[in-house]
């Protein structure tokens, strides 16, 4: 019956922090449109932004900045990923490291975004 995630929201102290880091930190792209939630567009999803106080409905019962826990599958060899989160200073907190995903075995990343987020960035491996 499913085919796929389309998006997914998280809620956020800052737009402009968040934004900021995913561009700069994973190359997603920033799309503001009128009333509207602010994306992360990348691949052929996005992630939509709820400022804290400032929330779209219908949303979560209890929308939280910093409780995401999700996983992303890395366009470019991880290595690519580890490079640009040492060049913008975010600390890897795990990996990487063997994890299985929803498609097989992949190598991961752990890290947090400005919110505390915990963000897996995963690359499949091949064979």
């Amino acid at each position: 019956m499913i085919a796929g995630i389309d998006h997914f929201v998280l809620t956020v102290c800052s737009l402009e922090a968040t934004c900021d880091f995913y561009r700069r930190v994973l190359g997603m792209r920033r799309l503001d449109e009128p009333n509207r939630p602010t994306a992360l567009l990348f691949g052929s999803q996005k992630i939509n932004l709820h400022e804290v106080g400032r929330t779209f409905e219908p949303k979560a019962k209890a929308p939280t900045p910093g409780s995401g826990d999700f996983c992303l599958v890395a366009a470019v060899p991880l290595a690519e990923v580890q490079a640009s989160l040492e060049a913008n200073g975010v600390a890897i907190e795990v990996g990487p490291v063997e994890r299985t995903g929803a498609r097989g075995k992949m190598m991961s990343v752990y890290f947090r975004d400005p919110d505390g987020n915990l963000v897996e960035v995963s690359e499949y491996q091949s064979g």
